[in-house]
């Protein structure tokens, strides 16, 4: 292994929780993998279902009609028999096939619906995929929910949901941690209540009340800092909470019911908080659109089974909102996290997007992938974001698709009426601390940056705009439909182009600024008046 690799490897490695270590430790011995990947498939098991009650949940987007699938803006015509492992449109697209989703997609009809579960039975011996703990999570959930809501009972289906669900408890994701084995806890409770189940109980219990403490911030973020994946556990959260709520099974359920409805009522209060006008959520970290449920579908999920918003103050995630009038801007002044579970973030330190009158302006680029390729790279780095790249390198060291090394930390954070400023080390290796500073007032934004350090080095700051603005630039000074933004102390100011990604597998072609400068830098936009 060359040094650099080894040192990425080890600030990696150093971050994680012993737990993880243990359990990486254990699923890659032969007795680990055995358990999964040699699992003997049975469907001879004496095993009894319950009928389930729940509310109207959040139904799914359509993505099957037949054995056409579409997922991540790709579709593709499986034919006569489903491939359960297809890997043409890459490992994400094969995960949503096995979470099975669209069993809850609005007008699937019973014996369509019926065709697809006992189609995964009869492949389930030779599909890898849909033995990872992660997709029997989301499988397991999806089929309970579309079993009760076409009244069926099926001993074959209930052997098989069975049998997954111990294997589910056998490898729980201690190794990964973070969102899945959240998870793999919130399916678990699905499962001890359809099949009445004590121990699948007491494991879901176990890691729900140890992991939302610490998942869920004091601000109401989920840890992982991704508004994306907030808005995906929240929905997860509201199921269990509909499921216990509305299935009083085991005598000490109370105390987890109350939990995690705390949990919720805080994490829609900072959705409430995060979001622009028009219910969307600022990109940051992996997000896109077309993923998790809508906002307003959320709120109406919550409403439906009578949780409160409970409203928050945004602090230990890091992100803040500012609004006038003219303008919604989102910061990003946090830490990248979690620190041991970091899979989700970007390099991005100190990053905002910026609305006006309610529409996109200055954005960030998006994910388009989770495949381990140039292009998750090029959108896990700096460049892409709109923050100062100093010396050409990331803020912090992404690599291998979720991976990161050295990261940046928030060294200095002051908050004032309309100002915000904090520091940054993350290009401490090049002796240099990042500090950039927002003042708002009602029709102007200015951002000053500095590169403090004992040489002289060039920093990069970047603006993406929205592919529906062109911005123009005309002596130093961009203009755009609304405003101009105006510099001092670049080098050089230039139009670049970049895609932006407001979905997996969508690039649109939009403008970008480039700035340069050394020392110090202030941005001022100024919004004009109608």
């Amino acid at each position: 292994m060359l040094p650099a690799q080894l040192s990425r490897t080890w600030h990696t490695v150093i971050r994680l929780k012993p737990v993880q270590v243990r359990y990486q430790l254990l699923y890659r011995m032969p007795s680990g993998t055995r358990r999964i990947k040699r699992f003997r498939y049975r469907s001879s098991m004496a095993v009894t279902s319950s009928p389930v009650k729940l509310r109207p949940w959040i139904p799914k987007p359509l993505a099957a009609d037949g054995n056409t699938f579409s997922f991540l803006n790709r579709e593709m015509d499986m034919g006569t028999r489903i491939r359960w492992d297809e890997a043409a449109n890459g490992k994400l697209w094969t995960y949503h096939l096995n979470y099975m989703d669209y069993l809850l997609q609005k007008g699937m009809t019973t014996e369509e619906g019926t065709r697809y579960i006992m189609e995964f039975i009869r492949d389930f011996p030779g599909n890898g995929t849909g033995k990872e703990p992660y997709p029997i999570s989301l499988r397991g959930i999806n089929w309970i929910k579309f079993l009760m809501a076409h009244q069926i009972r099926d001993r074959l289906i209930d052997h098989s949901l069975f049998t997954q669900y111990r294997m589910l408890k056998n490898h729980p994701e201690y190794h990964l941690m973070g969102n899945h084995l959240l998870e793999n806890g919130l399916s678990l409770l699905f499962g001890s209540v359809y099949f009445r189940d004590q121990g699948l109980y007491a494991l879901a219990g176990k890691i729900l009340a140890a992991e939302l403490p610490e998942q869920v911030l004091s601000d109401g973020a989920h840890f992982e800092l991704s508004p994306m994946y907030h808005q995906v556990i929240l929905d997860r959260l509201l199921d269990g909470i509909n499921l216990l709520k509305h299935n009083p099974v085991f005598d000490d359920q109370g105390p987890l019911l109350a939990l995690m409805t705390e949990k919720a009522s805080l994490m829609l209060g900072w959705l409430e908080r995060i979001i622009f006008s028009d219910g969307t959520i600022p990109l940051f970290n992996d997000s896109t659109f077309g993923i998790a449920p809508s906002t307003s579908d959320l709120y109406a999920y919550a409403e439906r089974l009578q949780i409160p918003v409970r409203k928050t103050r945004l602090g230990q995630s890091g992100y803040r909102a500012v609004n006038f009038n003219k303008y919604e801007i989102r910061l990003d002044v946090g830490e990248v996290g979690p620190t041991y579970q970091p899979g989700h973030a970007h390099a991005d330190t100190l990053n905002f997007e910026l609305y006006h009158r309610g529409k996109p302006l200055i954005v960030d680029t998006g994910t388009s992938t989770y495949e381990k390729n140039s292009r998750r790279m090029l959108e896990r780095g700096t460049a892409p974001h709109n923050t100062v790249q100093v010396d050409g390198l990331n803020s912090s060291e992404v690599w291998g698709g979720f991976r990161v090394a050295r990261r940046a930390s928030i060294v200095h954070l002051r908050e004032e009426e309309n100002t915000i400023e904090a520091d940054h080390d993350g290009y401490s290796r090049l002796g240099v601390t990042h500090h950039r500073r927002f003042h708002f007032d009602p029709d102007h934004i200015q951002i000053t940056d500095k590169l403090s350090g004992s040489s002289r080095h060039e920093g990069t700051a970047r603006l993406h705009f929205h592919p529906s603005v062109q911005p123009e630039i005309e002596d130093h000074m961009v203009r755009f439909q609304g405003g101009t933004i105006s510099f001092n102390g670049a080098k050089q100011v230039s139009l670049a182009t970049f895609h932006y990604a407001p979905q997996f597998n969508t690039l649109l072609p939009a403008k970008a600024v480039e700035i340069t400068f050394s020392g110090k830098l202030s941005t001022t936009i100024t919004f004009k008046h109608k």
